[in-house]
Formats: structure tokens, C-alpha cells, sequence
């Protein structure tokens, strides 16, 4: 039997969230499971990630294969490098100095690329609002332009009922 480590998709319509679990490989991807091995939650900001390391370490020595993207979970919270040191037989502290470190520089560039969002967001907002201001100024330029040919049509139309009086006073008296 084949064990993998794998995402199992749980969670409602395009709102999931993901259990990385140790599996046979030959079941389906949401079926029956040896093991949760933790959580993953892309949905929310920043992504949320829990793994517990010692269940996966056991999978991965008893020889678990794990997906790629599993693998990339597993290396982004410091799994693979404690995996790695402990098959090289370094002690404890050196190990959880060294994925305390690299969990550390993980989370400074999450807030880093957070920060670049949200300076992203703030300049698009910015550009979004200066084109509702255009728009709405446009409008208002629009609506009186309208007003004035309004007044305009209306200032011409009595100079020519007042034209037209005139006239038809003239023919009157004339007869």
C-alpha cells in the first residue's frame, strides 16, 4: 500500500478549505483517510496553515509520499526541515532554532507581500474613486449643459412667439 499525503477538499461551494491527510493512494481524494495530518485554508488572508509536525514526520520516515503541493505546504511551515535535520541527527535546539527561524522569515514575507497588497488596493481604490469623481463630474457637466440649452431654446422660442406677435399685431392693424 502506497501511503500519500494529500489535500482532501472539504468546505461549501467556492468557499473550501483543505485537510492534509495521509491516505492510500488509491482512494479517492475526499474518501476514507489513515490520518489528518492538519489544515489549510486558502480562502482566508493571511492563508491559514496548521500542520501537525510530529504525525507528519511519522508519515513521511514510514516512507509517505507526499503531492506536491502537500510538499510545498510541508516546506513552508518547516516541516521538511525538521524532517531533514533529524535524518541528519542534529540535536533538538538546533533543530527548533532553525525552523523557529525560518518560520519567522516566512511570516515577515507574508506581511511584506500583504503590505504590497493592500498598497496595491489603496492605489486602485484611489484610481477608482478619481474615475467616479470624473464620471460624476461628467454627469453634472452633462445635466447642465442640458439645463443651459434648456434655457437657451426656451429664451429663443419667446423671441419668436415675441416676433411672431409682433407680426401678426402688425397685420392686424394694418387691416
Amino acid at each position: 500500500m502506497a501511503v500519500k499525503l494529500r489535500l482532501s477538499r472539504m468546505g461549501r461551494k467556492k468557499r473550501p478549505f483543505y485537510r492534509i491527510v495521509a491516505v492510500d493512494g488509491r482512494r479517492r481524494r475526499d474518501g476514507a483517510y489513515l490520518e489528518k495530518v492538519g489544515l489549510y485554508d486558502p480562502i482566508s488572508r493571511p492563508a491559514k496553515l496548521e500542520i501537525d509536525h510530529e504525525i507528519a514526520i511519522r508519515w513521511l520516515s514510514n516512507g509517505a509520499i507526499p503531492s506536491d503541493t502537500v510538499r510545498s505546504l510541508l516546506r513552508f511551515d518547516g516541516v521538511m526541515l525538521r524532517w531533514d535535520m533529524t535524518k541528519r541527527g542534529y540535536d533538538t535546539g538546533n533543530i527548533e532554532k532553525a525552523v523557529g527561524e525560518l518560520r519567522e522569515r516566512h511570516i515577515a514575507e507574508v506581511a511584506k507581500k500583504a503590505a504590497e497588497v493592500e498598497k496595491k488596493a489603496g492605489k486602485k481604490a484611489a484610481k477608482q474613486a478619481k474615475q467616479a469623481e470624473e464620471k460624476v463630474e461628467a454627469k453634472t457637466e452633462e445635466k447642465v449643459e442640458a439645463k443651459v440649452e434648456e434655457k437657451a431654446e426656451a429664451k429663443v422660442e419667446e423671441k419668436v412667439e415675441a416676433k411672431a406677435e409682433k407680426k401678426a399685431e402688425a397685420k392686424v392693424e394694418e387691416k
